[in-house]
């Protein structure tokens, strides 16, 4: 698994009614790639809860979840890192 850094990212390819997560602030991406949706920054502020505006995906903050973990924990994304060895058009 990469290291965490970064805005932590979830989805809800699995279909549950409710993802508790570590992080008030983070991206919803709805399903994994390629079946994701634009990535959207949410923030809950004050709030313990937010719904995703392009997936209605409800969001709920436990603080007993470290910042990028996720209940259920397949609800995690984490972006695949691209190996350094493998050539790169911009290179």
């Amino acid at each position: 698994m990469a290291e965490n850094k970064g805005t932590p990212h979830f989805h809800n390819e699995p279909g549950v009614p409710v993802i508790h997560v570590g992080s008030k602030e983070f991206m919803c991406i709805g399903a994994k790639p390629p079946f994701d949706h634009p990535h959207i920054f949410l923030d809950m502020g004050r709030d313990s809860e937010v719904i995703c505006s392009y997936c209605s995906t409800l969001y709920k903050y436990d603080p007993s979840l470290k910042t990028f973990d996720a209940r259920p924990a397949e609800c995690r994304w984490d972006e695949p890192e691209i190996a350094a060895d493998i050539p790169h058009p911009a290179r």
